[in-house]
């Protein structure tokens, strides 16, 4: 339920909040959000740093890995590939962003030695069948959205593969410690990681064209769907197998197509509805399957 609730949160932060963000560049979005969370959490865990020396060299790596795969490639990926589209048609988007279960299983066998029950690949397919059915009904997916549908699929792609891995390196991250600084962790290398990129690339020019109500996003962001959520996950995913949070993560596209729906009046057909419950069941299904103990290095 954990990983169900911060998916959803994202969900909420992908079609009400980030649309309003448009404007900048993807790097100083995620950058700016990363540190903001940083800076406000610092203060909480400056006692806590003690915990840090349990940490081994493939630890650290895995966070290093967090933050490059899911906060920088991931986040400005999914980013970018809706900026691409105006969030006016996230067809494509969504779709590709449905193989992100494909990547974390496969990256979970090879990295965690994780070996879910033989019951996990059959919710698994229907779990990727409902989301489908959700997203497009018994139509086809549109693929001609505008003149940037290609780009917004590649990086669709990437935030797929990013996020899958970075699903799977936080589970490896958790091992010698706790959620709450794991996650405190998580947000300091995306903010180190994301302030080269934006350096390097000069979009922290572009800071001054930040308006107050994106100021406001950003503090929404940091005290609700951000902050809040990594830490719901990491909670989540510490209890969990990675194979287990990244089918449970579907609910993010679940979320996305019903706030279409609540928001801009996109009505579901019948189809898609059958969607939801399919999709709905086989996360309930898959979160209450057991997976062997877990013997990864």
């Amino acid at each position: 339920m954990f990983v169900i609730v911060a998916a959803t949160l994202w969900g909420v932060d992908g079609i009400i909040l980030r649309p309003g963000l448009y404007t900048l560049p993807v790097s100083l979005v995620v950058m700016i959000e990363s540190t903001i969370i940083t800076l406000i959490l610092t203060p909480f865990f400056r006692k806590q740093f003690f915990h840090l020396k349990t940490l081994k060299g493939k630890d650290w790596l895995a966070f290093i890995g967090v933050a490059v795969a899911g906060g920088a490639i991931g986040t400005m990926s999914i980013t970018k590939a809706l900026f691409y589209v105006n969030y006016v048609n996230l067809s494509i988007v969504i779709l590709i962003q449905k193989l992100q279960p494909v990547f974390a299983i496969l990256l979970a066998a090879l990295v965690l030695k994780e070996r879910p029950p033989k019951q996990f690949y059959g919710w698994a397919v229907m779990a990727l069948i409902g989301a489908l059915l959700m997203t497009f009904g018994a139509n086809l997916p549109q693929l001609d959205t505008g003149d940037k549908t290609p780009e917004a699929a590649l990086f669709a792609l990437l935030a797929a593969a990013g996020f899958g891995a970075s699903t799977v390196l936080s589970k490896r991250a958790l091992r010698n410690i706790g959620h709450e600084l794991g996650a405190y962790i998580r947000f300091l290398f995306t903010a180190l990681v994301m302030s080269f990129i934006t350096l390097i690339t000069a979009n922290i020019r572009q800071v001054e064209q930040i308006t107050g109500d994106q100021a406001g996003i950003f503090l929404i962001i940091a005290f609700a769907t951000g902050g809040p959520a990594i830490f719901l996950y990491y909670n989540g995913l510490k209890r969990i197998s990675a194979s287990v949070a990244t089918i449970c993560e579907l609910s993010f596209p679940l979320t996305a197509v019903l706030l279409e729906y609540l928001v801009r009046g996109h009505l579901l057909e019948p189809m898609q509805w059958l969607g939801v419950l399919v999709l709905f069941a086989a996360i309930i299904r898959v979160s209450r399957l057991h997976t062997p103990s877990l013997s990864y290095s």
